[in-house]
């Protein structure tokens, strides 16, 4: 075993590590979990794939599908539906389950795995009422395909010319744009969602490991990628309640001032 700050070896049972004095981070055991549990890497999400059209944004789709495609009789939306219908995807965030990987350690103790949607936890703390909004997919494929239906119907419209067509057409096209817009809206409220909660999981681990947190740290905590932790540890780096420093040996070191002065905070308004 290594030290996740200095790369120092380690012995069995050692606590911190002997060259830069970090904390060893000590996972309890992992307990036997069925193959069908795995771990999304775009959310977190911990538990078993559900089936693609589970998701109602999904079920959106193939209706948007089905309209954009009415002058075939629908064939577009049929195709879509027979190519999908047995894909397992992820419960939160509908990546392909085929990216999913087995839990990283620690993550089988979790309380997602009894109910994923609603509880998190990092260690001992928790983070409750956690259900993601939707994202908006269904109702972003549903306006763009009113939108290439009104244009077909305003083009006919003109062509023929019938006048009526192409006033149905515009209110066709104006509500497909709000939709589209609506769905826009929802997509990015998601991403919020998604990265407050990470966030509040980084938060937790932090006050556990005495307000000092590297990228390794974060993404073995988390089971999240590199990339993924250190985007949500830049995120929160304002300088001022979470600030970056580059150590001696060339390890970028994310400290939480408030965390690492708590103890003293606490005995002065004690006194």
């Amino acid at each position: 075993m290594r030290c996740s700050t200095c790369g120092e070896d380690l012995r069995e049972h050692e606590t911190a590590c002997p060259t830069c004095g970090a904390a060893v981070l000590v996972r309890p055991p992992v307990r036997a979990v069925g193959l069908e549990v795995r771990s999304c890497p775009r959310c977190g999400h911990v538990g078993t794939g559900v089936k693609h059209f589970q998701r109602i944004g999904n079920v959106g789709v193939l209706f948007g599908f089905a309209v954009a495609s009415w002058f075939m009789a629908g064939l577009v939306g049929l195709a879509y539906y027979l190519l999908r219908r047995r894909r397992m995807i992820c419960a939160q965030c509908g990546l392909g389950w085929q990216h999913a990987r087995i839990p990283g350690p620690g993550a089988t103790d979790r309380p997602a795995l009894a109910d994923p949607v609603h509880t998190h936890s990092v260690g001992g703390g928790s983070i409750a009422g956690e259900s993601l909004p939707g994202g908006g997919l269904g109702r972003r494929v549903l306006g763009g395909a009113m939108v290439l239906l009104a244009a077909l119907m305003v083009s006919i419209g003109f062509l023929e010319p019938q006048l009526g067509l192409v006033v149905f057409g515009s209110v066709v096209g104006a509500a497909g744009t709000s939709t589209a817009w609506w769905g826009l809206q929802a997509r990015e409220t998601r991403r919020r969602a998604i990265m407050d909660r990470l966030q509040r999981r980084v938060l937790l681990h932090a006050t556990e490991q005495g307000g000092r947190l590297t990228v390794t740290e974060v993404a073995a905590s988390l089971d999240v990628s590199l990339a993924a932790a250190e985007g949500v540890l830049d995120s929160m780096d304002d300088g001022l309640r979470v600030r970056s420093e580059v150590t001696d040996e060339g390890i970028i070191v994310y400290e939480f001032p408030e965390l690492r002065h708590r103890p003293s905070l606490e005995s002065g308004s004690a006194g």
